[in-house]
């Protein structure tokens, strides 16, 4: 028995005010389960139309299963261990354009479609100039809702009132602002005329956002004991954690409208999402690629590991809220908080991240997630901060490629792994050399967009780390930090 109206009694058809581009794990398990709670909490009385942003999806599924799909959120909440999950009925079907464009383009005619929703992946929101406006469909994103948007404008004689809320969720900066110059380009490169032009910037807004939900996606592991649960097949389940973020920049129009904050979910509407974005990049993303060559080098092999180690833990713990925090500009209650719920995160015993996953372009990483920190850090207190200079230095000792014994499988860009082979090829045993091989890394422009042999203090600190750590392991070498 599988999943669909028949099976969950408490359907509802709702009226269509959503057209979402993207059916993934990630929108059912963040956006789609935020309408559905707007529904259960509030008369919003909403449904969402899923569109399939490219040729090969998962609308068929969606659709035979008329949009129905069970939620699992599960981690760590008020630090125990909770696993829940619901039906989530939101989705009233879903939308292939490449073999139902015609269908696609009626959802424009809808009086009460309201708000476009997005999420294809960071490529998606892209200008492509082989789009063209009568493709059945365009290939892009941003053609495919250009096209729409005209149908829509036509169809209601430009009423203003029949404007969209455009809220994309790609993970670039400025996503809505990027989606929006791209659709003004493709409506001057198609012709579609001033007044459609003026109806786009002054009926329709756009709102760049910051989401942030870790989302496994569908079990695979354990779908035999979740049917057994669940008592039918579904093959759209989907595992989330119980934490969750969506930073809008909105005007006050979509904050009356999508009332979010009021039931509880962590929607922050704010004039510049700026600040949130680099709390997110710095605290959360930054522990991360901090943590990584320590606990790695220490032998431990997973996140949740690593922060529940008492010497590990405690070094990520105060990297994050002695090194990390103090570059911020948020207030301490809130900037603090938010890390504690990252610590949490971190420990969640229903997801195994591994290190080496994360180990993915470790320099590119540093330079964009760790050393703003490190740098900030220096301007304001006048001193380097150790242990973010200790992960630098366990970060040269990882494209060593040896943990202990073992073989480390590196992995970045091919000029930095020649980089870290001939820097270390030198080494013959001396301090001396030491300082050799972090001298050529930190020299390395291309990557750090500056010489940080210049920062001063900086190749000092990580020099006296990276002998510490060569010579007496990372086990010995933590303790000195």
């Amino acid at each position: 028995m599988q999943l669909n109206k028949k099976v969950y009694s408490d359907y509802t058809n709702r009226p269509e005010k959503v057209l979402q581009f993207g059916e993934g794990n990630f929108l059912r398990c963040f956006v789609d389960w935020m309408f559905h709670e707007l529904n259960k909490k509030t008369d919003f009385n909403g449904s969402v139309i899923a569109v399939q942003p490219i040729d090969k999806g998962m609308v068929d599924m969606l659709n035979e299963q008329d949009g129905l799909y069970t939620l699992y959120l599960r981690g760590l909440k008020n630090g125990k261990p909770e696993s829940i999950h619901e039906t989530i009925d939101v989705i009233s079907r879903g939308i292939n354009p490449y073999t139902q464009f015609q269908e696609y383009l009626k959802t424009a005619e809808l009086p009460e479609m309201r708000y476009i929703i997005s999420n294809t992946t960071e490529a998606g929101i892209a200008y492509d100039d082989q789009d063209e406006a009568g493709a059945t469909p365009p290939n892009s994103y941003p053609a495919k809702l250009a096209v729409w948007l005209k149908h829509r404008f036509e169809t209601f004689s430009g009423d203003q009132a029949k404007g969209v809320h455009i809220i994309p969720c790609e993970l670039i900066e400025k996503n809505a602002d990027n989606l929006k110059r791209i659709l003004l380009q493709l409506a001057q490169k198609w012709d579609f005329g001033a007044e459609f032009i003026n109806w786009l910037e002054s009926a329709c807004t756009f709102s760049n956002t910051l989401v942030d939900r870790i989302v496994p996606g569908y079990p695979r592991e354990r779908i035999a004991e979740i049917t057994e649960e669940l008592g039918y097949e579904d093959k759209q389940v989907v595992e989330g954690e119980h934490f969750h973020l969506w930073v809008i920049e909105a005007p006050e129009s979509l904050q009356n409208e999508l009332p979010f904050p009021s039931i509880g979910l962590d929607v922050l509407y704010v004039k510049d999402i700026t600040p949130y974005r680099t709390r997110k990049v710095r605290i959360l993303n930054g522990a991360h690629t901090t943590l990584v060559p320590v606990a790695y080098l220490y032998g431990i092999d997973t996140v949740r590991e690593a922060v529940e180690h008492p010497v590990v833990g405690k070094f990520i713990k105060e990297a994050i809220f002695d090194e990390i925090i103090p570059t911020l500009d948020l207030s301490k209650e809130e900037l603090e908080k938010f890390a504690g719920e990252v610590i949490d995160r971190f420990r969640n015993p229903y997801i195994k991240h591994l290190l080496m996953s994360i180990s993915l372009n470790s320099f590119p990483k540093f330079e964009t997630r760790v050393l703003p920190s490190v740098l900030e850090f220096i301007r304001r207190e006048g001193k380097v901060p150790q242990k973010l200079a200790f992960s630098l230095a366990a970060t040269i000792a990882f494209y060593r490629g040896k943990r202990g014994e073992e073989e480390i499988s590196l992995n970045d860009d091919a000029a930095i792994l020649v980089l870290l082979k001939n820097a270390w090829s030198k080494y013959d045993g001396t301090d001396e050399s030491i300082e050799d091989v972090v001298r050529e890394v930190l020299g390395y422009e291309k990557n750090w967009k500056l010489d940080l042999n210049s920062v001063e203090g900086l190749t000092k600190s990580v020099t006296g780390h990276l002998v510490n750590i060569t010579k007496n392991g990372m086990e010995k070498a933590i303790e000195t930090v």
